[in-house]
């Protein structure tokens, strides 16, 4: 008994001692004989960069400018692809005041459009505007497009001012994918933006992600996706599907919907 109570009493004074102490007794060795300057590096040194004019949302000075208002950056920038046969021609959506509007007759060069150049991972910013239409058009048939990253993805450009859809296909969802956080729209008519962080997927040997493609989508300032993973192509029907690729063009909508055309302007890219 009387050794029980020794012990006892020697397991009492340490855990007293043992309160006594700081939570981590290891953090008081952090630092000791350390100067600021230990912690510090200076090198490599981040690129300098000029950012663009706010009031003008003017391109920062490392940006690839695709789209500056003239025709000539259009047809420097942008091609149309033929789906069908692969057949490059030179883009000609119609360019006026500044402007680039969807050019929907087929029969004369209408259709989508892609950059001639691809990227990888990249900042994307774009300026687009959506026209007033009848009322009776509503859902996907209201002032439709998209921006396809890689050729691959989509962010969807919709006109989802007071008009309802299925929510994984509104403005700023990663189409039939992942819905967006917030409804940012201004009405039919006025100019909308897109600042776009998209992250280049990797691929195994077998075609399988080994890292995910992943976004960020600011809409007129409000965050629509949070580092969004991306799980496969954009599939209309279906179900996205894991398709290997490499760099890949951005590529703008001409969609089938009743309205006579969405608007693009100041359009530019950074890589990273």
């Amino acid at each position: 008994m009387k050794k029980i109570f020794v012990l006892g009493m020697v397991a009492m004074a340490c855990s007293v001692t043992f309160a006594q102490q700081p939570q981590d007794v290891r953090n008081d060795k952090i630092g000791v004989g350390m100067t600021p300057t230990m912690s510090e590096y200076w090198s490599p040194k981040p690129k300098v960069v000029t950012p663009g004019d706010q009031a003008t949302a003017g391109a920062p000075s490392d940006a690839i400018v695709l789209f500056d208002g003239t025709e000539k950056s259009m047809t420097d920038n942008w091609v149309t692809v033929n789906a069908r046969t692969k057949e490059v021609n030179p883009a000609k959506w119609i360019v006026k005041d500044g402007v680039m509007t969807v050019n929907k007759d087929y029969k004369n060069g209408g259709g989508d459009i892609q950059t001639k150049e691809e990227f990888g991972s990249y900042q994307l910013h774009l300026e687009w505007c959506v026209p007033e239409m009848d009322p009776k058009f509503t859902s996907q048939i209201r002032g439709n497009s998209g921006v396809y990253n890689q050729n691959m993805y989509e962010v969807q450009v919709l006109d989802c001012y007071n008009n309802d859809t299925y929510v994984n296909g509104m403005t700023g969802s990663i189409y039939k994918q992942t819905p967006p956080l917030a409804n940012a729209m201004r009405k039919p008519g006025e100019w909308q933006y897109y600042d776009i962080i998209y992250s280049a997927p990797v691929f195994n040997a077998d075609g399988t992600y080994k890292v995910r493609p992943y976004i960020t989508v600011i809409h007129n300032g409000v965050v629509l996706q949070n580092h969004t993973e991306i799980l496969g192509t954009t599939e209309y029907i279906g179900f996205p599907q894991v398709k290997a690729h490499g760099d890949g063009p951005i590529l703008l909508q001409c969609h089938g919907d009743p309205s006579p055309g969405i608007s693009f302007r100041n359009i530019w890219i950074r890589k990273m």
